[in-house]
């Protein structure tokens, strides 16, 4: 167990120099699986500059780690919904390979800065659930901006994505730190179809509670509807098995009449 507690919020107006700024916002990509377990949002597969318009199309997701994933359209229709989050794996599962036995992230220790955000992950079973395509895993863990870890001092041009014109600000009602970034000949996304920084100029938004990629904005003027957009509404609230199957495991109510039907 960490001696750190992971979910202190980092201030970047404590008198950081710009350079700090910068390895304050790698570090904060690297945090988010220590910083929530369970997180409730509003998704938009497109970006905007200021807010969501009211016309864009948008899913309401409740997700609690690990795997467990529920997706509804604005009007309630359930359009994902995990199933076997319980399932038990069998012992040719366990046995086949060394990744089985990894651990959940929140199970192991990082290496923490001193504003308690990951400065190095250790390894452990990492992945989101994703839906539709892979920004939306990697906005919940942007780890693919930073790395696991820094890169040596002799070799700066390793990092994923160059980072400047770090700033804090809100992000729905959320302190967020927003960076200009630009992916380097190192940048290698989750999903190479679905990069949170694709080729050229980007606008990137992190939030300082979660370390989930909030807001990606694609600068380049032919790809400037490239981009998405998340709004946090609750961060680890209790959430129910039943909320993520498809079919309730309720116990029988006893009040209700039980009919024994015998054959004749």
């Amino acid at each position: 167990m960490s001696t750190w507690d992971s979910r202190h919020w980092a201030d970047p107006d404590s008198g950081a120099a710009r350079t700090d700024l910068v390895t304050m916002f790698r570090n904060l990509c690297r945090s988010s699986p220590w910083k929530w377990q369970s997180l409730r949002f509003e998704y938009w597969d497109e970006p905007f500059e200021e807010a969501p318009s009211p016309a864009a199309p948008l899913v309401r997701a409740w997700l609690r780690r690990p795997g467990a994933l529920r997706l509804e359209s604005p009007d309630g229709l359930v359009l994902h919904s995990t199933t076997g989050i319980n399932d038990s794996k069998d012992g040719f599962y366990v046995s086949s390979t060394r990744k089985s036995w990894l651990l959940p992230p929140h199970l192991v220790t990082p290496v923490y800065d001193d504003s308690g955000l990951v400065r190095r992950r250790p390894e452990a079973a990492y992945g989101e659930p994703g839906f539709g395509n892979g920004r939306f895993s990697a906005a919940l863990d942007p780890v693919e901006l930073a790395g696991n870890a820094p890169v040596p001092l002799e070799f700066p041009g390793s990092n994923p994505v160059e980072v400047r014109d770090v700033i804090r600000l809100e992000h729905e009602g959320r302190p967020a730190l927003e960076a200009e970034v630009a992916p380097t000949p190192a940048y290698h996304p989750a999903d190479p179809s679905a990069p949170l920084c694709p080729p050229g100029r980007n606008r990137i938004r992190v939030d300082l509670g979660t370390g989930v990629c909030v807001s990606s904005h694609a600068l380049k003027p032919e790809k400037d509807q490239y981009g998405h957009w998340l709004r946090i509404i609750a961060v680890d609230e209790y959430m129910l098995d039943d909320l993520f199957l498809a079919e309730s495991m309720n116990l029988t109510d006893v009040r209700r009449h039980i009919s024994w039907d015998v054959p004749a």
